[in-house]
């Protein structure tokens, strides 16, 4: 059976996606057949203002729907302490924790030798940029994954940052909550122990 043209550009369009293979992409396109015309025409309308209805901020590179954003424009944050993540889904992923009331800075990747991903293709610049230029910054919090990667992109910013007058930390990495130690890889083990604090009953 040949599969109708307007079919197979939405299952190519899928597929294109990170994370989605042909089953998925088969599933997705048949489940939206049986979606109505007008909420069909609704997510078409989302997709197509994804990228009119955002903009990069040009402080902290997150996305947002204004420039500066609005957690760079807001006076109630701790304008001394910006934390590095690699994605601005991290950004959301720290707010929800309600823990962290600094600023941010996205790199929009990380360090990727195999992928010729170097310093100059992230925005890490930028960053360097930043501190040297606003003495108000005193802490750079480096969160960027637990990776081999990351942790290259980590060495690198802290190297960079080496002659700022700034303190340059990195999130404490370890077992997450319900994990079964004997399913921790070495690393992770290692840091557990690296980061651990005393016991309050």
């Amino acid at each position: 059976m040949k599969i109708p043209k307007s079919i197979q550009n939405v299952l190519e369009s899928f597929e294109k996606l990170p994370g989605i293979g042909p089953k998925s992409a088969q599933r997705l396109t048949f489940y939206l057949l049986h979606v109505p015309q007008e909420q069909l025409e609704t997510f078409a309308a989302s997709l197509q203002n994804l990228k009119k209805g955002t903009v990069m901020c040009s402080v902290c590179f997150t996305v947002a729907e204004t420039n500066p954003c609005d957690i760079c424009s807001n006076p109630q944050r701790d304008k001394s302490t910006i934390c590095v993540i690699e994605q601005p889904l991290d950004v959301l992923a720290l707010e929800k924790s309600n823990t962290y009331h600094g600023t941010y800075h996205v790199l929009h990747g990380k360090i990727d030798p195999l992928n010729n991903i170097g310093p100059d293709e992230i925005y890490i610049t930028p960053l360097i940029n930043r501190v040297k230029a606003n003495s108000e910054i005193k802490e750079i919090i480096i969160a960027t994954n637990p990776t081999m990667e990351g942790e290259a992109t980590a060495m690198y910013i802290s190297k960079q940052l080496k002659d700022a007058s700034v303190k340059v930390t990195r999130i404490g990495r370890g077992l997450p909550v319900g994990a079964d130690l004997e399913y921790a890889d070495d690393i992770t083990l290692q840091r557990a122990l690296e980061g651990r604090s005393e016991f309050s009953a």
